[in-house]
């Protein structure tokens, strides 16, 4: 049966697997996204707050984006279970440093999904993830941005109410 159910998808074993544990990853992030707009919310930086809680939407239509394809596909995309959110971070530049870190992830595993599938010759499941990888110059771009805004602001003083003003501003391709 295992055979014959395969025969419904042109996805590969490995390229299913590959693809839920990218699920995963953008459910992670949209989940700390949103646990860094809370602290951003208690610690006074509303903009960053928004523009946090904003990111937690993107990467959570990210997963949805990726599970309604396994599953138009034929694959079973698997809902995953996620835990071990961090709620407390050390500096409010921590927080924008922990989210440069996380886009260079998700674009690394992006890279390696895309690379399986040039190899598996899966060219459907690689033009499709065209799209996440040219959202993932956008993604790395602004949250360099945002950490450029600490270098070139400082956090001295009122530093930190500047950089969380400009936050809204900060834009790719405008």
């Amino acid at each position: 049966m295992k055979d014959l159910l395969r025969l419904r998808t042109s996805l590969t074993e490995e390229i299913e697997a590959l693809l839920n544990e990218q699920i995963k990853m953008e459910a992670r992030s949209s989940s700390i996204y949103l646990s860094m707009s809370s602290w951003c919310d208690r610690n006074g930086f509303d903009n960053s707050a928004k523009y946090l809680e904003k990111q937690s939407g993107e990467e959570r239509g990210h997963m949805l984006k990726l599970f309604r394809f396994v599953n138009d596909m034929g694959g079973k995309a698997i809902s995953p279970e996620i835990t071990d959110i961090p709620q407390e971070f050390d500096s409010f530049k921590g927080v924008f440093e922990l989210a440069l870190q996380q886009e260079i992830n998700v674009t690394a595993s992006f890279n390696r999904i895309a690379d399986r599938c040039f190899k598996a010759k899966d060219f459907m499941t690689f033009q499709f993830l065209q799209w996440f990888l040219n959202e993932q110059i956008e993604e790395e771009y602004v949250a360099r941005r945002i950490l450029e805004l600490f270098e070139v602001i400082g956090e001295e003083g009122t530093g930190r109410w500047q950089i969380d003003k400009n936050i809204p501003g900060v834009s790719y391709g405008e």
